[in-house]
């Protein structure tokens, strides 16, 4: 055992470093996600208007919301339908006031 151990050592404590930081990484990312709003469209919204309306509140470029918008949806032509239901790159505090997510648009 210790032989082994001699001899894979380095390799032994990389792999139990890389499998924690893979396991704390994906905890980071999957509670981000569960914190961005999600808004159903209603009958006659575009995705211009709500973009405006939400980016308006937030001090954002409405061109660079609509952007996030459709890159975090996968929309490719702007089209969006009722009863669809739309992340948009709001997060809700602990208080229940809300703020604008880091867009990052082109990653």
């Amino acid at each position: 055992m210790k032989k082994i151990w001699n001899n894979y050592s380095y390799a032994l404590i990389l792999i139990a470093v890389t499998f924690i930081f893979s396991i704390l990484f994906a905890g980071q990312l999957k509670s981000v996600e569960e914190e961005y709003i999600t808004v159903t469209v209603k009958e006659g919204d575009s995705l211009w208007v709500l973009a405006e309306e939400l980016a308006d509140t937030h001090n954002q470029p409405v061109n660079e919301f609509v952007a996030w918008i459709e890159k975090q949806n996968r929309i490719s032509d702007g089209r969006i339908y009722a009863g669809d239901e739309l992340v948009v790159p709001i997060v809700q505090t602990e208080d229940g006031s809300t703020e604008l997510a880091g867009l990052e648009l082109y990653e």
